[in-house]
């Protein structure tokens, strides 16, 4: 007769699948609380006290940890002394573990957990007999998804229980093991840079390929997941996102965190099209729209105040990927879900983004950094030019400044306040994005009242004069360039009020 162990924290079908393996002809052997729900619920089950002959101990801090049980589960079967020293030491052979863990992860989830409380909810015997099980995997099943229960019972019945399915199971096992491990390493380690970095996420959905056809795709969420993030937003309608929708969406939700006033951001390829800041979310959509409405046809649209009929119209109009909002009014939704295709999703918003290490893949590594949360005030913003900025300009630099920070590098955003006008983007020299930044404006009614932002310092002086040439009299750049008082000077030369941000914001 085979024998089983079933140790489950999560005992969901835990009943039905031991009866199944009583049908069979298993012998079941149980622990604590499963072993009471097995036996209430009529299964035929064997302590673990009868198996190890010791008690559980130490709160039940220690119940398997014990020769008799990881004997049973590591002894290979198609070796004759290994088989004969569990003869010798009176150990009956384990054909089958089913183990799912100490709930950790919903433990940290919950609101007010002490560190102690925490701690008390790592499984320390549950992975023992999970990695001893999946090890010896060709001769014991290891089983740690209830969703899997229905499926190792057929393959039993079957006889399909072969190596390589052995083995599907077993490398499940230490997927699931060693993401446990990782997230205990982060609850204790906090967000700092060590040694040894091991990140773990859950499955999202297989996406139907990447930024391109020819690649495939998956996502995955954080273990822990953040509440404000386009994998958890509710999507009421459209198909499903795609590798770049995600990608754009998630670049979408970044930026308008920055804004507490009704505020839209219109993005393609990961850029801002174009950003509003208005009395009312309508007035705010037609500020963004107006920035690009070129830039915006088949993008992404967040918007940070529930969207109303009058908006919806207007978003009606145009070729749009995704709309995202805290809520739609019923007659907006209704207007919108006419699209078949648009995506609408909803996601309550917040302006406060946490300090997280973010990773980007390298070629044979990665990199990890902080996020960039910086976000300047007036306190932080110095005049080094003779020309001073108005009141007016100074509260569209810090617009444009805060724009600027998520534009790819080299970044130049011209803005009036609360108004994005022209952005220059990912040219390998920064002249070149203020040419299209300013080109872009130009046409723009408000460009009359325009200043620019760079989100890294200007490496000589031709930007700042290219700028003062075509029409703009304000400019709001980093500093710290060593050619810094040309810059100064060309201002002073052509009436440019210049202010220094002291903060540099590539986004590479």
């Amino acid at each position: 007769m085979r024998r089983a162990l079933i140790s489950v924290s999560d005992k969901t079908d835990v009943v039905s699948f031991a009866k199944g393996l009583e049908k069979l002809d298993f012998e079941i052997v149980s622990t604590g609380g499963t072993f009471k729900a097995l036996h209430d619920a009529g299964v035929k089950v064997i302590p673990i006290e009868d198996v190890t002959n010791f008690p559980e101990m130490l709160d039940g801090r220690v119940k398997t940890l014990h020769p008799n049980v990881h004997g049973g589960l590591l002894a290979r079967h198609d070796v004759p002394a290994h088989m004969q020293q569990l003869k010798e030491e009176k150990i009956k052979p384990i054909d089958l573990v089913a183990v799912n863990l100490y709930p950790f992860k919903e433990t940290i989830e919950k609101p007010n957990i002490t560190e102690a409380d925490a701690i008390e909810q790592i499984d320390i015997g549950g992975p023992s007999m999970l990695r001893s099980g999946a090890k010896n995997y060709h001769d014991v099943l290891s089983v740690v998804d209830p969703a899997d229960y229905s499926k190792v019972l057929q393959a039993i019945q079957d006889k399909t229980d072969t190596p390589a399915f052995r083995k599907e199971l077993a490398a499940k096992v230490f997927r699931h093991t060693a993401a446990y491990d990782a997230l205990i390493s982060q609850y204790l380690t906090g967000p700092e840079f060590t040694q040894k970095v091991t990140n773990t996420y859950d499955l999202f959905e297989p996406l139907r390929y990447g930024e391109n056809s020819q690649q495939k795709a998956t996502a995955y969420r954080d273990a822990i997941s953040e509440p404000y993030s386009v994998l958890n937003a509710n999507i009421l309608h459209g198909k499903q996102l795609s590798y770049n929708n995600i990608r754009d969406a998630d670049a979408a939700l970044r930026i308008i965190a920055e804004f507490s006033d009704p505020a839209v951001v219109t993005v393609k390829h990961m850029n801002p099209a174009g950003i509003g800041i208005g009395r009312n979310i309508e007035e705010a959509w037609d500020k963004a729209y107006e920035g690009d409405d070129i830039s915006i046809f088949g993008g992404i649209v967040a918007l940070n105040r529930p969207v109303d009929l009058a908006t919806a119209k207007k978003l009606h109009s145009i070729f749009l990927e995704i709309v995202i909002a805290p809520s739609f009014d019923d007659d907006a939704y209704e207007e919108l879900a006419r699209k078949k295709n648009l995506r609408l999703l909803t996601l309550p918003f917040t302006n406060q983004i946490p300090q997280k290490i973010e990773t980007t893949s390298v070629l044979g590594g990665a990199v990890m950094q902080d996020r960039d949360l910086e976000t300047e005030t007036m306190d932080d913003l110095k005049v080094v030019s003779k020309k001073q900025p108005t009141e007016a300009q100074m509260k569209a630099m810090l617009f444009a400044q805060t724009a600027v920070k998520y534009v790819k590098s080299n970044a130049i955003v011209v803005a009036s306040e609360g108004q994005t006008l022209g952005i220059g983007a990912g040219q390998p020299n920064r002249i070149d994005s203020v040419k299209i930044a300013i080109d872009h404006a130009q046409s723009k009614p408000s460009f009359k009242n325009a200043v620019l932002a760079s989100d890294a310092f200007f490496p000589m002086d031709d930007s700042v004069e290219y700028a003062a040439k075509h029409g703009i009299d304000a400019i709001i750049e980093p500093g710290g360039s060593i050619k810094d008082q040309d810059s100064i000077d060309k201002a002073n030369e052509l009436g440019v009020a210049l202010v220094f941000s002291g903060n540099r914001h590539f986004k590479h």
